[in-house]
């Protein structure tokens, strides 16, 4: 079978947020499978949005912006030109190729960004990351997270300011239509791309969807994901490469397998 239709007759349930589903589910549907959209997560405004406003109006004062996610970017760039320019000698880092593509969008180039693997632990071992002694570091991210980033960027003498630029959420959304799905055996294999919107995937589901969601093959691109994911039950965890060509090879994988 060509890859064109490897995925035909297999239903591939995409949790991202909404507006970041198409991608990946047009890239389903391009190798036959049937995407099935129902977001985990939700992404909105902060729920105070003058610290970002302010951090903006200073932007002249960093030496180095982190943007921690895609979304980290399209929330605060929005902003940004809304209010200002891009200061010239400010560098710009991503966690990942999302983040890298966002910003090229709004102009920004040279990018500092991991290659292969993307989250804090690969972003600190660039080289521009090392000799930060008495920079001034913004870290763009959502409400919460991880401090892994900016505690060892204050060990390496760097003065850090986080910024929270959008807050995540549970969406409010009926689950009967995915459970129906389910029980016409329409659902051959889950996508979750975060912690967060693996635990509220379970919460949306409810009791009845519990057990179908722990036996149904889960792809997830982190292996922390992978360990919430089995502590959570989930019993068939599939740690794919990143990005969507690494979740979309694992799936042409599997349905080979099958």
């Amino acid at each position: 079978m060509t890859a064109a239709g490897a995925l035909a007759g297999r239903g591939i349930v995409v949790t991202r947020p909404a507006h970041q589903a198409g991608s990946l589910a047009g890239m389903i549907r391009a190798a036959g499978g049937h995407a099935i959209i129902f977001p985990a997560l939700e992404i909105l405004d902060p729920a105070d949005p003058q610290p970002l406003l302010d951090a903006i109006d200073q932007l002249d004062t960093y030496d180095l912006a982190i943007f921690i996610s895609p979304n980290a970017v399209t929330r605060a760039m929005s902003r940004i030109i809304g209010r200002r320019s891009w200061p010239a000698g400010l560098r710009a880092a991503a966690i990942g190729k999302g983040g890298v593509r966002e910003l090229e969008r709004y102009g920004i180039r040279e990018v500092i960004a991991p290659q292969r693997a993307f989250d804090s632990e690969r972003l600190l071992e660039m080289p521009q990351l090392q000799a930060v002694s008495g920079q001034r570091v913004l870290i763009l991210r959502g409400d919460g997270g991880r401090e892994l980033l900016g505690d060892t960027l204050a060990a390496r003498g760097a003065q850090v300011n986080y910024v929270a630029c959008y807050r995540r959420a549970r969406p409010q959304a009926d689950a009967a239509p995915l459970l129906q799905a389910w029980a016409c055996d329409a659902v051959h294999a889950v996508i979750v791309t975060s912690s967060e919107g693996l635990r509220n995937l379970f919460v949306m589901l409810g009791k009845p969807g519990e057990p179908l969601l722990q036996r149904t093959p889960l792809l997830v691109p982190h292996p922390r994901i992978a360990v919430v994911a089995r502590e959570l039950g989930c019993r068939e965890v599939v740690e794919t490469a990143p990005g969507d060509d690494g979740l979309i090879e694992a799936l042409l994988r599997q349905s080979t397998a099958k």
